[in-house]
């Protein structure tokens, strides 16, 4: 007895998606954490409490300090702006409901119901 299940494989975001006949993607059976977007997150709001309890004063010296660009510890910084519930999606792995790391070091709201909306 041979079954046949049609399905096609896609690459997005250099993962590969399962798609059922009609298109729609078929769920993870495992949550995905995306663990790039995890760390940075961590960075984020590391480099925050840094400021914030002035160990560093400025982007600059943590750049310095960590020898990176200092664009990219602004852009990195700007992910303790993403609203509570991304925040925990990411951490929980619902792939749906978080962003990818480029999408979240690009420009998005900083209120967060602005910030639901557009991820709908």
């Amino acid at each position: 007895m041979t079954i046949k299940v049609p399905f096609a494989v896609r690459k997005r975001g250099g993962r590969k998606l399962v798609l059922a006949p009609d298109g729609v993607p078929v769920p993870a059976m495992v949550p995905h954490i995306d663990t790039t977007l995890v760390k940075a997150i961590a960075r984020a709001f590391r480099w925050q409490k840094m400021l914030e309890t002035g160990r560093y004063a400025t982007i600059r010296e943590i750049a310095k300090a960590e020898r990176i660009n200092p664009s990219y510890v602004s852009r990195v910084l700007r992910l303790t702006l993403l609203a509570p519930a991304t925040v925990e999606a990411i951490l929980d792995g619902r792939a749906s409901a978080g962003p990818t790391l480029a999408e979240a070091m690009g420009v998005f709201p900083v209120e967060w119901t602005r910030q639901t909306r557009a991820r709908a």
